[in-house]
């Protein structure tokens, strides 16, 4: 008689924690928020700069409200919206899909948000005008900002969960 060799099936499963639940929750609030957010932002303020009439009375030189760079920081709001908007989306795609290039979007996505986040409230501090609206507010969404990224891409960077479930 021959011996009864068992064949052994190896589990590739990953050990611990893994699945979209946990702390991802909050991101997937946080991007779903973010792109409709984002969306709102567009219809409501980008677009409606663009039109013939705010965009003459931004940037025409005779216009009592007139800034050289009324225009630079209209268009760059509206292409960074856009874009952003676009990547947004595409980043809800990876984390559904499990691809193992979300954790890099996320943590893109926070540091790219405050980057711009920084550099469009320097532009709008050299307007006068728009210096004069701030109340505080931009100040507000760049320390949020800041605090976002200091939890959540060490999170990314760490997390149990996210390793092993981010694999495709």
């Amino acid at each position: 008689m021959e011996p009864h060799i068992q064949e052994q099936k190896t589990d590739y499963r990953p050990l611990g924690v893994s699945g979209l639940g946990g702390w991802l929750i909050l991101t997937q609030i946080g991007l779903f928020l973010t792109v409709i957010f984002l969306a709102i932002q567009l219809v409501l303020y980008c677009l409606p700069m663009l039109t013939t009439e705010t965009w003459e009375m931004l940037t025409s030189e005779q216009s009592e409200y007139y800034h050289p760079l009324w225009g630079p920081v209209v268009i760059f709001e509206t292409v960074y919206n856009t874009l952003f908007l676009v990547f947004g989306i595409y980043t809800i795609i990876a984390f559904y899909s499990k691809k193992s290039i979300f954790p890099r979007l996320m943590i893109m996505f926070y540091s790219v948000s405050l980057a711009v986040s920084i550099i469009d409230y320097l532009l709008l501090l050299q307007i006068p005008m728009a210096r004069e609206l701030e109340d505080g507010s931009s100040l507000r969404d760049i320390g949020k900002s800041v605090l976002t990224c200091a939890i959540w891409i060490p999170y990314f960077i760490k997390s149990e969960r996210v390793h092993n479930t981010f694999v495709r």
